[in-house]
């Protein structure tokens, strides 16, 4: 009798069983999927790269509130400004003063774009005072990273830096050695990876050369731009792969501008291609005064909202919960366009904001409706 008991209770609860060996499995499975997902740096460029070609003047105060709203929202590198002449680039002057005032947090970069010794010179007087400061025992410094940049084209480096590639890198290794022997960071850019605005399509070759360059002079990241913002998906694997050859795909960083719409799909290009550092600009800011036509940086809200559900994984501080925070991040897309007298352009901040507006028109609709 215990026997026929024993398995009548086997037989019924072998189901039981089964569901629960399948639930547990399928818990085990959502953790390794978590746990295996590829993490993705984003490297936010908007209150330098974002507001550099903007043409009224942006005060002090709202340039420091935007850079300490990206790193409450979980951003873990921003560039924040640039030592270049205001007489070029009037919106990036006042640089000493918005990384000196900056409230900034532990675990974020905060890099500041060279284009020469002078340059770098000026951050280094800024870190001076802050060195001799009581500050330097229990604040950031004003910055820890800086980046410098040439091109893939002496037609376009002759319009930015009136030198040509060959003398631009000439003059960009003492400064890199320079920073680099100062404790800092040192990052490389490359503009008109893909198109130049002078001469059109890019020899992907000067593009591996030019990065193989800066990558001998220091720099722990290369970041390849897009600067026309005129490239394809097949375009960008092809100068990846090409640049690949000389450069550890893990030192490079890809740099979209969206003038024909393909930032989003460039950038999946460049993760599939193996590349991990992402630059965007909150509210899809930005532009090139020496690209004339290219618009703005892909958006940052674009970019994370595109990468939700996917095998990737966005990097960030504890104050975006270990990634950056998709809703502050649209917030803060829609108050610097406000600040700047527009909307903003990035699409996935646009329907996240219609949505917000719709919500709260049915949640005031609902009350009427419960009142009468």
């Amino acid at each position: 009798m215990l026997f026929s008991t024993l398995q009548v209770f086997t037989r019924s609860s072998a189901p039981f069983r089964s569901r629960s060996v399948a639930l547990i499995n399928r818990h085990k499975a959502r953790n390794y999927a978590m746990q295996s997902k590829i993490p993705v740096n984003i490297v936010e460029v908007g209150p330098r790269d974002g507001l550099q070609n903007e043409k009224g003047v942006i005060p002090v105060d709202v340039k420091v509130e935007l850079i300490e709203k990206l790193a409450l929202a979980g951003c873990n590198n921003i560039e924040v400004g640039s030592f270049v002449s205001p007489k070029w680039v009037p919106q990036m002057a006042g640089t000493s003063e918005i990384i000196s005032r900056t409230h900034r947090l532990p675990n974020v970069h905060y890099a500041v774009l060279v284009p020469n010794q002078k340059g770098l010179d000026g951050l280094l007087s800024v870190l001076n005072t802050y060195n001799s400061s009581s500050d330097s025992e229990s604040v950031p410094p004003p910055s820890d990273e800086i980046s410098i940049f040439t091109a893939a084209t002496d037609a376009f480096t002759r319009a930015n830096l009136n030198t040509s590639i060959t003398e631009s890198l000439a003059k960009l290794a003492p400064v890199a050695r320079a920073a680099l022997d100062k404790g800092l960071r040192v990052r490389g850019y490359v503009s008109v990876a893909i198109a130049c605005p002078y001469t059109g399509q890019v020899d992907y070759k000067k593009v591996r050369e030019v990065s193989k360059e800066l990558l001998e002079m220091g720099c722990y990241e290369i970041s390849l731009g897009d600067t026309v913002g005129r490239g394809t998906p097949s375009q960008v694997a092809e100068m990846l792969e090409e640049v690949k050859k000389d450069v550890p795909v893990e030192r490079l960083a890809g740099h979209f501008h969206d003038t024909f719409g393909t930032a989003v799909a460039n950038v999946f290009t460049a993760l599939e291609h193996g590349v991990r550092t992402i630059d965007s600009s909150v509210g899809g800011l930005g532009g090139c005064p020496y690209s004339p036509g290219a618009t703005g940086n892909v958006a940052t809200e674009d970019v994370l909202y595109a990468l939700q559900g996917s095998k990737y994984s966005v990097t960030g501080t504890e104050y975006g919960k270990g990634t950056i925070d998709l809703d502050k991040i649209t917030e803060i897309g829609w108050w610097i366009s406000g600040q700047l007298g527009r909307e903003s352009i990035s699409r996935a901040g646009r329907a996240w904001r219609a949505k917000k507006i719709r919500d709260t028109e049915m949640a005031k609709d609902g009350e009427m409706r419960a009142k009468l």
